[in-house]
């Protein structure tokens, strides 16, 4: 799809990254899918957020951002951050990611913020909302198999559709496209148990998981998904929605943002 134009000045989105080990040093690391849809389909500038909660606080984001990208991640949530056993040691965690994340969020939606959340995205804002999760969706009975599968295949064809959703009736989901059964890719084996206060399903799967969500009270964007839009953005009406939407969202964020910044700047220099 053609890039989007955009404005002189773009609206700036923070994008979460992982802390991978790179020759022994701790160091961020960001898959560059999330970057290119946030400039090509959302039309903002990307700005990268490490994995170190010394680095921000939410005060200064609020003040400074347009948007927030919650990306996909091979690391699961620490299960001590929503009360559930832990997990055998060969899974992947990233602690530092969950202290530097997990806190913010109620705070950047309460402030007006907008937020895409994709997998591991989607099940941090579950938890920051007081909801858990299920370390190992295949292993219950009843429920489809949602990992990536064989991993021996092209990397591009891990994100190829896996099962259809249901889109729920009246919610964020519903008001981007007329569709209300449309496939997705699906690359996670946790999902939701229970859904935190203050959220919308917005899409289930045929066995019933739910997919995507909203948080329902938020002023702004807030939409959490567990596939990955960011890697079908080319031939996925629903993904190319997802993305504008939130663009859009920026968008008006950074005209209030800019708005109320200009009186506060004044006032700093006559002080």
């Amino acid at each position: 799809m053609p890039p989007v134009r955009t404005p002189a000045r773009r609206p700036l989105v923070a994008i979460s990254s992982d802390r991978i080990d790179r020759l022994g040093h701790p160091a961020p690391a960001l898959l560059p899918g999330y970057v290119r849809r946030v400039s090509e389909c959302a039309g903002a500038m990307a700005l990268g957020l490490p994995a170190d909660a010394g680095a921000f606080d939410a005060a200064s984001l609020i003040d400074s951002i347009d948007g927030l990208v919650l990306t996909g991640s091979p690391s699961n949530v620490a299960p001590q951050r929503y009360g559930a056993p832990s997990l055998p040691d060969d899974v992947l965690l990233d602690p530092a990611r969950d202290e530097a994340v997990l806190p913010l969020l109620p705070r950047l939606i309460e402030a007006g913020v907008p937020i895409l959340g994709v997998c591991r995205g989607f099940q941090e804002l579950n938890v920051a909302f007081g909801g858990t999760l299920d370390a190992s969706v295949h292993t219950r009975p009843g429920r489809l198999d949602h990992r990536e599968g064989d991993h021996g295949r092209p990397i591009e064809r891990w994100y190829d559709d896996s099962h259809d959703i249901e889109i729920a009736e009246g919610g964020v989901l519903a008001g981007l496209l007329d569709e209300r059964h449309l496939p997705v890719n699906s690359l996670h084996h946790q999902g939701i148990d229970q859904l935190g206060q203050g959220l919308r399903v917005e899409a289930t799967a045929p066995d019933g998981l739910v997919e995507a969500f909203s948080v329902a009270w938020a002023p702004a964007f807030a939409l959490a998904v567990q596939w990955h839009p960011e890697m079908r953005v080319d031939d996925c009406p629903l993904a190319q929605a997802i993305f504008k939407a939130f663009g859009a969202a920026c968008r008006q964020r950074q005209s209030r943002r800019l708005r109320s910044a200009g009186p506060r700047q004044a006032q700093a220099l006559a002080a």
